[in-house]
């Protein structure tokens, strides 16, 4: 398939998803939003991908909305409705369908609708040039893209709040101080950090891994006894796998060495 606006690549059972707009700072465009939603479809439908990087091309991750396209097509309130129904929210349905890992290479700044799509990522991994804001208050707006629901459960609260209502730029100390990344690594290591996670993690059992993000985020809406009644569940069908039976003879043999 061809991709507008957007870069993607498969190597060692990683894919890599690139917002290609540099020039725009990776603001969306129509063309990237398809391609963006299709890519996060073959990822998962493609067995050989056990994980999964999203980062941007040039210097920045992803500006959000292409706020000078917004004034040249002003959009009445069911516009602007459909617009992110059916256009912006069908990546994070995509992200929301994607059990396998996706780690987030935050190459530069992350505003609006930018750091919304960051914050869907599992993993977050920053270049120190990176930079983070939630920044439609500024434009008199509230989080399009699920940052109000995703800011806080990161964050907390209080912090997303603030955060959210005064448009700050968060930079690097402050975000791994409260979570927001996982690390934060000097710009030229970033890809090949990014990598090596990636790496070390799809190279254990893919369907561990997968249904290991399912309990994580199965957790977040069940009560303790209702997320061991389905992790009892999801054991006995790992239980069953090669890898496990490899794994489990391979530690048996080293212990008797």
């Amino acid at each position: 398939m061809e991709y507008k606006d957007l870069e993607y690549k498969k190597e060692d059972k990683i894919a890599t998803i690139t917002l290609n707009r540099p020039e725009y700072l990776n603001a969306f465009s129509p063309e990237m939003l398809e391609s963006w939603s299709a890519a996060l479809k073959r990822c998962q439908e493609d067995s050989e991908v056990h994980a999964v990087i999203l980062t941007g091309e040039g210097k920045s991750f992803c500006a959000g909305g292409d706020i000078k396209n917004f004034v040249r097509h002003s959009k009445d309130a069911w516009d602007m409705k459909n617009f992110l129904e059916s256009a912006v929210h069908p990546i994070a349905r995509a992200v929301e369908r994607l059990d396998k890992p996706l780690i987030g290479a935050i190459n530069g700044p992350a505003y609006g609708a930018g750091m919304d799509m960051a914050l869907m990522c599992d993993i977050r991994i920053a270049s120190e040039k990176a930079e983070f804001c939630e920044s439609y208050i500024r434009l008199g707006l509230a989080p399009g893209d699920g940052g109000a629901f995703l800011l806080p459960r990161l964050v907390g609260i209080a912090k997303a709040m603030e955060w959210l209502l005064t448009g700050k730029v968060i930079d690097m100390e402050e975000a791994l101080h409260f979570g927001l990344v996982n690390k934060v690594v000097p710009h030229d290591k970033l890809m090949d950090e990014t990598l090596k996670m990636a790496k070390k993690i799809a190279d254990y059992s893919p369907l561990g891994i997968r249904l290991t993000k399912k309990a994580v985020y199965q957790s977040l809406s069940s009560d303790f006894l209702g997320h061991l009644e389905y992790i009892s569940s999801q054991m006995g069908l790992l239980c069953q796998t090669e890898y496990f039976k490899m794994a489990v003879k391979a530690f048996t043999s080293d212990s008797h060495r």
